[in-house]
């Protein structure tokens, strides 16, 4: 039996084909297609339409990519930009109509709990009680647990796109001192709680996953992706700590020449590392496993484990996930 999963985010649209024989999700077939919604909307503002129409003809050529794989039709949802944008019935209802993919979105609590239960199968039970630390686009998502799932989850909106947008100016230019300082006050602030939280709870393993915490990584000197990903990947809160300064006083051009950080993720880098680093900082996290799993690999886990009708009612209780209507609706445009 093969099942894809289709995962909508700020940067990318990703498809994964697995085998599920024997319970575990082993990739047969992966791809994407580079949208960068992030640069085209503003944090609580509308998908403008031309975007929806690149993510249109990304979702449908996805599905027909799973299906020339032997895969039925993905399990598909979209993350943080796409939840939080005030069109989003609007986009996932032509998206529906235009390629018969029901895409929804997840609330971020559920994204952190998916997450979680991708990290902790693949850190395995030795673990442990597990902290975990995912930074996408527009959120970042925390949880912990001692079990399969997780106990706690949080979601914050310490995306490092948005924040990028917010007091970075886009991050194109070297940051100053005041950007960097204002941007870590904000993380602090929405990062107290949950911080006290975890460290109340003493984790006795940490993860972090996304492909930003993965860049930084590489940039903190872990072993780069050609190696596989079965080898062990750390990252140190003090290297993650020296990386904030290396990459403020760069250009997003300059980044991108940095071992592990790539052209279309170095604008928002510094925001990630400066996220990230207070986020250790917080929890009291000295180091973090780097890990290769998470949202999607947690998605077909559950669809494996719990069976299909799990999905079909995380569809049927999103109230965006409504049927698409004859005629596609027209969007917000980019002028609104």
């Amino acid at each position: 039996m093969r099942i894809s999963v289709v995962d909508v985010g700020s940067n990318t649209v990703r498809l994964m084909v697995a085998d599920a024989e024997g319970g575990v999700p082993l990739p047969v077939h992966t791809a994407k297609w580079r949208l960068r919604l992030s640069e085209q909307v503003r944090p609580g503002g509308p998908v403008p339409e031309e975007a929806v129409e690149r993510l249109v003809e990304a979702v449908a050529d996805a599905n027909v990519t799973a299906d020339r794989w032997g895969a039925s039709g993905p399990l598909a949802f979209a993350t943080a930009v796409v939840r939080a944008a005030p069109n989003r019935r609007e986009v996932l209802r032509t998206v529906h109509a235009r390629t018969g993919v029901p895409l929804c979105t997840l609330p971020g609590e559920v994204e952190a709990e998916l997450t979680f239960l991708g990290a902790r199968r693949w850190m395995g039970w030795r673990s442990g009680p597990l902290a975990l630390l995912d930074i996408g686009g527009g959120s970042l998502e925390v949880a912990f647990g001692r079990g399969r799932l997780p106990g706690f989850v949080a979601s914050l909106p310490l995306g490092a796109a948005r924040l990028t947008h917010e007091f970075l100016a886009g991050g194109q230019a070297p940051a100053s001192r005041d950007e960097v300082r204002a941007l870590r006050r904000r993380a602090r602030h929405e990062l107290r709680d949950v911080a006290a939280r975890i460290r109340w709870e003493g984790p006795r393993t940490a993860v972090a996953t996304s492909r930003t915490f993965q860049q930084l990584g590489r940039l903190c000197g872990a072993p780069p992706g050609r190696h596989g990903p079965f080898m062990e990947r750390r990252m140190l809160c003090s290297d993650l700590g020296e990386a904030v300064g290396r990459l403020a006083a760069l250009s997003a051009a300059e980044r991108a020449r940095l071992p592990g950080i790539s052209a279309p993720r170095a604008a928002q880098s510094l925001a990630g590392a400066v996220v990230g680093h207070t986020a250790m900082k917080l929890i009291g996290i000295e180091s973090v496993a780097l890990c290769p799993w998470a949202i999607r690999e947690g998605v077909l886990l559950r669809h494996i484990e719990d069976g299909p009708s799990w999905w079909a009612e995380v569809v049927r209780s999103s109230d965006e996930a409504a049927p698409p209507p004859p005629v596609p609706l027209r969007l917000a445009s980019a002028s609104h």
